[in-house]
């Protein structure tokens, strides 16, 4: 269980992380309460997890997921380069996230 709410906080980051940049700084209330609704969500998400997981892996793969999450999301929606390395190296967060919910026990 502790994964699927990790799962669920790692999405719920991608939501806020993508939020920021449709909020304009805060400054657009819709997209400014979207994104601190998903911020919370993902913190709490992430807190109830933490109580199954080590923090240290929960931390890694929370970010990693919002990580790949927003820079993909960033390809598709704002035009961000899609070049070889730049995927590749997704790839590799990809591999860590994998990796370590491969050896968590």
């Amino acid at each position: 269980m502790a994964w699927y709410l990790l799962l669920a906080a790692g999405l719920f980051e991608i939501a806020w992380a993508i939020g920021l940049e449709y909020s304009d700084g805060l400054t657009e209330p819709l997209p400014t309460a979207g994104t601190v609704v998903a911020l919370v969500a993902s913190m709490i998400l992430l807190a109830k997890a933490v109580q199954q997981l080590p923090v240290g892996t929960a931390y890694a793969v929370w970010t990693g997921i919002g990580a790949v999450g927003t820079a993909s999301l960033g390809v598709v929606l704002f035009d961000e380069s899609a070049s070889p390395e730049r995927l590749a190296f997704i790839g590799v967060i990809v591999v860590g996230i994998v990796g370590l919910h491969m050896t968590s026990t």
